[in-house]
C-alpha cells in the first residue's frame, strides 16, 4: 500500500464507522428508549468495539448529542426564500417532515431525554438548543439585513418549534395546514 492510501484510509474509515455508530443509536432510541441501551450494545449493533466509541466519544452522553446535532443539523438546513414568511414557512415545513420522518421521532424524544440526564446531558441540551437558535438567528438576521421586521429567535422558538415538538412527542401529529398556521400566527 502507497502513502496516498494510507492517508485516505483513516478517513474512509473513520466516517464509516461514524455513521454506523450514529445508525445504531437511532435505532436503539426507536427501539428501547433513551437510557435502556449500553456502549456495548451500540458498538455490537454498528459492528465496532466499544472501545472504539469511548475513544472517539468518550462517553454515551456526548455520542447522543453527537448524533442529535448531526441529525438536525443534515435535516433543516436553513431557506433563503427572499422573504421572511417564505423562510418561515419552508423551515417549518422542513422541521415537520424532519421530526416525523423515520428517524425523526427518536431524536427527538432523544434531545429531551438528554436535557435531563445530569451535566453531560444537560450540556448537551444545551447544545441542540444552542444549534438551534444559531440556525434560526441566521434566517432572522437575513430577514432584518433585507429590511423586513423579524421576530427574535426564542419567539420562533416558542410559537412555531415548541408547539410541533410537542405535539410530535404526544403521538398529536402534524399536518401542513396546523403547520402553516403556526407561522401564520407568528407572523
Amino acid at each position: 500500500m502507497n502513502e496516498k492510501e494510507q492517508a485516505r484510509r483513516p478517513g474512509g474509515r473513520s466516517a464509516r464507522v461514524g455513521a454506523q455508530v450514529h445508525q445504531a443509536v437511532t435505532e436503539l432510541i426507536s427501539e428501547r428508549g433513551y437510557g435502556n441501551f449500553t456502549v456495548g450494545e451500540v458498538a455490537a449493533r454498528a459492528g465496532v468495539a466499544d472501545s472504539s466509541i469511548y475513544r472517539r466519544w468518550g462517553s454515551l452522553e456526548t455520542l447522543l448529542s453527537e448524533v442529535a446535532l448531526t441529525h438536525l443539523n443534515a435535516q433543516s438546513p436553513m431557506p433563503d426564500t427572499g422573504s421572511l414568511s417564505g423562510d418561515l414557512r419552508t423551515y417549518a415545513a422542513q422541521v415537520a417532515r424532519e421530526i416525523t420522518g423515520p428517524d425523526g421521532p427518536a431524536v427527538l424524544h432523544l434531545a429531551v431525554a438528554l436535557s435531563s440526564s445530569g451535566q453531560r446531558g444537560l450540556q448537551a441540551g444545551a447544545d441542540i438548543r444552542a444549534e438551534r437558535t444559531r440556525q434560526l438567528q441566521s434566517m432572522l438576521d437575513r430577514a432584518r439585513d433585507r429590511g423586513e421586521r423579524a421576530p427574535d429567535a426564542f419567539d420562533v422558538l416558542d410559537h412555531i418549534l415548541a408547539p410541533m415538538y410537542i405535539r410530535v412527542l404526544f403521538g398529536m401529529g402534524l399536518t401542513p395546514d396546523y403547520v402553516d398556521g403556526l407561522v401564520d400566527r407568528m407572523l
